[in-house]
């Protein structure tokens, strides 16, 4: 056993991270896209109200009265700033922080790796995911699955149309005590898919889950054919969830909506009040590129690269000894 001052990870699995580091940095430069840094303390942090953010107060000069700065969950909203300025292609490997989130598979500092495409929609962002994991990773070009799909062979309901009460038999059958989720539809949805679902996608290959329902559209756009269904994706490998892919919404007052929408259900369930982020929403407004974009949790691609059980055998001082 360790002394509490030393690293978890070994030396070796710190150089086969850092090495991980310059292939992917490498994967970018060839295909010129930009790799760019924005701020880890925003005015603005997301309304989603299934993520909580850290917080911390200004007092320099200029602030007299102290203004409030968020972490970030995700470079995402700054990223796209700079997309609608122009930036054309761009990449960030960055910190993020999310409170509330320690595990064998979360730690609430973690390393994202996340990029834009202009031009791209989902399903090209996909091939480029294909390339760069079967690069890293080694692994076959991927099974795609839609959510509905996944779900139906998994737990013997459409999650399009399947009624509240038929999720919650359907939990309690397959995982016997669960949760008190009462009508929260998305609620159950979530603990199927994570619990009874992710269990068995990306065995032997990666999974991609696409067309998440409507009301997990987060943000992306609606399929014009099938508004039912977003055009998001995640991607598995050995049950994992690696990464969260939308093809972007660029309407500024959808996503205004959503946000609104994201603040009621946060007051409705006593969580703090945020402001929303108007600075991407004038991003948006005055024009994101057509795109798509997707967020890649670093620390869990060496983590199954390198066969480990727990995030923390592949950092160098996780939460506990942070």
């Amino acid at each position: 056993m360790t002394a509490s001052w030393q690293p978890t990870a070994s030396f070796e699995t710190l150089r086969f991270r850092a090495g991980l580091l310059a292939d992917i940095r490498r994967f970018f430069a060839d295909r010129g896209v930009l790799e760019v840094e924005t701020p880890l303390l925003a005015s603005a942090p997301v309304t989603d109200p299934r993520l909580a953010s850290f917080s911390t107060v200004f007092r320099g000069p200029g602030a007299p009265t102290g203004q409030t700065r968020f972490l970030q969950t995700s470079p995402e909203f700054a990223m796209k700033r700079l997309l609608a300025a122009g930036s054309g292609p761009i990449f960030q490997i960055s910190k993020a922080f999310r409170d509330g989130e320690a595990g064998r598979r979360h730690n609430p500092e973690f390393t994202l790796l996340e990029w834009y495409r202009p031009g791209f929609d989902h399903h090209r962002l996909m091939d480029e995911m294909d390339e760069l994991l079967g690069g890293v990773l080694a692994t076959p070009p991927a099974e795609r699955l839609t959510y509905r799909e996944a779900f139906l062979r998994h737990v013997g309901l459409d999650p399009l149309v399947a009624p509240v009460a038929d999720l919650q038999a359907a939990a309690r059958t397959a995982l016997g005590s669960v949760p008190e989720l009462g009508e929260d539809r998305d609620g159950w949805l979530d603990l199927l898919v994570s619990l009874v679902v992710e269990p068995h996608l990306g065995h032997g290959r990666p999974t991609y889950l696409t067309d998440y329902p409507a009301s997990q559209a987060a943000l992306a756009r609606l399929r014009p054919d099938d508004p039912r269904v977003a055009e998001r994706f995640e991607v598995y490998v050995e049950g994992i969830e690696l990464a969260n892919g939308f093809h972007e919404l660029g309407d500024a007052a959808e996503q205004r909506r959503r946000f609104v929408g994201d603040l009621t259900l946060r007051a409705a369930e006593g969580l703090p009040e945020v402001p929303l982020d108007e600075a991407l929403l004038a991003a948006l407004a005055a024009g994101l590129p057509p795109c798509a974009g997707v967020a890649l949790g670093f620390d869990r691609l060496v983590m199954v690269a390198r066969g480990a059980r727990e995030l923390a055998e592949v950092m160098a001082f996780p939460w506990a000894r942070a």
